[in-house]
């Protein structure tokens, strides 16, 4: 007999008859937590270490410099795309009267909450930077870069279907996902979500777009196309300017 804390880690796609019963958000090892979350995101750097490397390579540059440019963005990144996503959800963090309580929150990056956005600009700015001290063209490293950003973000995206989170509206279409209600921050549950909730074996779903998988593709063609134009590009910072529309665009 299924129990409710199994239907927990459940992850339904009705219309197309697949029903992911144990979908979990991390692994344990003793009493402590690794979140996939995080292990995607490690993941993510080191398939990117891989491609830009090869890239650079390609183009002539020391790829042994992109390894101490990934080694040194991990920080930037993850505190860019953390204070990111902070500003713009500050009503979930403040504790009236209780700074203490408010820091904590804030720093409890396990408990989730990145923005890609805030990540590609603490990027953006680390690039510049060490580009300056390394007096290498700054344009030149972003055309690099930016097949490093797009693994991160097609592989990051995978991220938020393991949290339940970064999801889109309420949809009864052909990719509609249905999430357990319990499973889901309440900040997140719209109350189109919640008129719209279905019951299986008694428990409550909400059904949703799954965005993180429509990004997660649309960034994969991205990469492919920039991967078969770099050879054809005409001056410094085209690949990535192409890349920064190409996203925008798919966001």
């Amino acid at each position: 007999m299924e129990t409710i804390s199994e239907y927990f880690n459940s992850i339904i796609f009705p219309h197309l008859g697949i029903f992911l019963k144990h979908v979990g958000d991390h692994i344990s090892i003793g009493s402590f937590e690794i979140r996939f979350y995080g292990i995607i995101i490690m993941c993510g750097f080191i398939l990117a270490y891989f491609l830009v490397t090869n890239e650079a390579k390609r183009t002539g540059q020391d790829p042994e410099m992109y390894l101490d440019f990934i080694l040194i963005l991990i920080i930037p990144v993850i505190l860019g795309a953390r204070i990111y996503y902070i500003l713009f959800r500050l009503d979930q963090y403040i504790v009236a009267g209780n700074v203490k309580e408010t820091i904590l929150g804030m720093l409890n990056i396990r408990g989730g909450g990145l923005a890609i956005y805030g990540g590609v600009i603490a990027g953006i700015i680390t690039g510049c930077i060490f580009a300056k001290k390394r007096k290498v063209n700054v344009l030149r490293l972003a055309d690099t870069a930016a097949f490093g950003l797009l693994i991160g973000q097609i592989l990051g995206r995978w991220g938020n279907f393991f949290n339940r989170e970064a999801f889109g509206g309420y949809t009864d279409g052909l990719f509609a996902m249905q999430l357990p209600l319990s499973a889901v921050r309440n900040s997140d549950v719209t109350q189109e979500l919640l008129d719209h909730v279905v019951k299986v074996d008694g428990i409550s779903y909400i059904q949703v777009y799954p965005t993180f998988l429509f990004e997660s593709l649309w960034n994969l063609v991205l990469l492919i196309c920039l991967i078969l134009f770099t050879k054809h590009k005409k001056f410094d910072g085209e690949v990535f300017l192409l890349y920064l529309a190409g996203y925008g665009i798919g966001r």
